[in-house]
């Protein structure tokens, strides 16, 4: 937008941006995205990432990426975004956001009005515009853990992007720019609640039914507290929205973080809506919304069935016996759940 000649306003809460809860995986598909946006692959630096292995207990499968992909961390990556924004001629306002009623921003700053709004919180809900809590009585949660770097860590992950498959959750695991690991887990409240709520007796937990998990785990930090959120909405898309409200990220779609796509949907997202907005103004928001919604039907189903698949012991174990023998199917999924253009 900043480079079509308008002023978009970036509202931020703190000038030196800090990690998100995030699986820090940019597939092929988002860096080609970037690309088009002028921030290249050099720029970005990242680790290398060229295949895929899932384990669920014993069982290990490994397969190949369609293409290369890279593991950055969010402070990175969020800190160029912003650099090249405000190069390019948008404003930055560094304040909490308290609220969002009509057209009304409410901020610990002061209050202030806007033609459109660009609701791009990740899994994080503003007051007056929240989405609808789903999952039951079993909602599920996000952790997420940075591991320092180590050689003996580096070496067991190397170029891979690690899916670590239990009952009622998993685990994603993969290298930054750094050399440091991010390691995040979704889990179902029912899961952690078995562990008396508390993540380091569900690390335990898990080393001891997972060798291979366990070998990475021994290498956190004894008194390192994870970040957490409760309740994300996974499987959830937004199908209408109000004039002027745009959702982005997963205000937009909430695909279920194995898939690697979360990235990939926030700025599919933020092109489509800054092009719908500078076509038609506030009132193609709804328009907006609508197709983005059917653009990321696919990719989230495809994501939520293997999720569901994978919180089960039985279907996951099955799962990476069969992906063994068929790792081309790692290939047809990766590719299923891409948003497409």
């Amino acid at each position: 937008m900043a480079r079509q000649g308008r002023r978009p306003l970036v509202v931020e809460r703190q000038r030196v941006i800090g990690d998100a809860l995030c699986g820090g995986f940019l597939s092929w598909r988002t860096l080609q995205q970037l690309g088009r946006l002028g921030i290249g692959a050099q720029e970005l630096g990242g680790h290398a990432i060229d295949h895929v292995r899932v384990y669920s207990g014993n069982r290990t499968a490994s397969a190949r990426l369609p293409a290369g992909a890279i593991g950055l961390s969010r402070r990175r990556l969020d800190t160029i975004m912003l650099e090249h924004a405000v190069a390019a001629g948008a404003g930055l306002e560094i304040a909490n956001v308290r609220g969002i009623v009509a057209d009304v921003v409410r901020t610990d700053r002061g209050s202030f009005t806007a033609d459109a709004i660009f609701l791009a919180t990740g899994k994080h809900d503003v007051r007056g515009l929240a989405r609808p809590r789903i999952g039951g009585h079993d909602p599920t949660l996000g952790l997420r853990l940075r591991i320092a770097p180590h050689p003996r860590l580096s070496a067991l992950i190397g170029s891979g992007i690690e899916l670590h498959l239990f009952d009622r959750g998993y685990a994603g695991l993969l290298l930054q720019e750094d050399g440091s690991a991010n390691l995040c887990l979704a889990v179902r409240k029912s899961r952690l609640a078995e562990a008396d709520g508390k993540p380091a007796t569900l690390f335990a937990e898990l080393s001891a039914k997972s060798p291979h998990l366990e070998e990475r785990l021994q290498w956190l930090a004894e008194a390192c507290e994870p970040e957490a959120i409760a309740s994300v909405p996974y499987g959830w898309r937004a199908l209408d929205t109000a004039p002027g409200i745009f959702r982005l990220g997963d205000q937009a779609a909430v695909i279920p973080s194995l898939a690697g796509e979360g990235m990939g949907i926030a700025i599919a997202s933020g092109v489509a809506a800054a092009e719908a907005w500078m076509a038609g103004g506030a009132t193609a928001a709804p328009f907006y919304q609508q197709a983005f919604a059917r653009r990321t039907k696919r990719p989230v189903a495809v994501a939520k069935f293997l999720w569901e698949r994978g919180e089960s012991r039985w279907s996951a174990g099955l799962g990476v016996q069969f992906l063994r023998f068929a790792p081309g199917l790692a290939k047809l999924f990766a590719q299923a759940t891409r948003i497409g253009d």
